[in-house]
């Protein structure tokens, strides 16, 4: 089971308590040997990739040159970056967009986790052949209400499709997951892994919260 912790830009996920929250999830990862990555702010990155395998929030479809304010998928890697998130809910982008930054990704042996927020983006980005695609309702995002439980439907439907498609996607799904039953449930309908944040990164005690997830 893949553990991904989306910091976003959360206080309690930037600067020195993002390397805080880094070193508890190196702990509990060597503790109870869970396959648990991070997704820190660009500017936490390098120092991150340091502790534990990280994930870049976001790539933009560029190479080097004129690009001011755009994020380079090289300059992720050269920071100790594993792979990149694509098309959050926060961060949408376009079909064509998305289908360059997986390239530009692969190109760079960087692992692509790719957002979908209905079954009609998992048909459309599984053409482009990422290595997961994370299914989340933008409803229950931040909400404490698990996708996982509250429309497991659409965690079966999703997974079906997928597997119809392209079965060498590897399925996960996010939006509200918060502790073990929601977890254990989103494996049971097939998934792979979660991505999580505000129920670890916002928590008042945050090793308690992630002690609290992992199976």
């Amino acid at each position: 089971m893949l553990y991904i912790i989306n910091f976003k830009t959360y206080e309690k996920g930037t600067g020195i308590n993002a390397i805080k929250l880094a070193n508890i999830i190196s702990d509990i990862r060597d503790r109870l040997k869970a396959d648990i990555w991070a997704a820190p702010q660009f500017t936490d990155l390098n120092e991150i990739a340091k502790i534990i395998p990280t994930l870049a929030q976001h790539i933009d479809p560029i190479s080097y040159g004129s690009h001011t304010g755009s994020i380079l998928p090289q300059s992720i890697k050269e920071s100790g970056a594993i792979g990149t998130l694509i098309n959050h809910s926060e961060k949408k982008l376009s079909s064509n967009k998305i289908e360059s930054c997986i390239c530009l990704a692969k190109q760079l042996n960087l692992k692509t986790v790719c957002c979908a927020a209905n079954i009609k983006e998992v048909i459309e980005i599984s053409k482009f052949n990422p290595d997961y695609i994370a299914f989340e309702d933008p409803e229950l995002i931040g909400t404490g209400k698990s996708i996982s439980r509250e429309k497991p439907e659409l965690i079966t439907k999703f997974v079906e499709v997928l597997k119809e498609l392209n079965p060498d996607i590897i399925p996960l799904c996010g939006a509200g997951i918060s502790d073990k039953e929601d977890v254990k449930a989103a494996l049971e309908l097939g998934t792979k892994g979660v991505l999580v944040a505000s129920a670890v990164v916002k928590a008042e005690n945050q090793r308690e919260s992630l002690l609290n997830l992992i199976l």
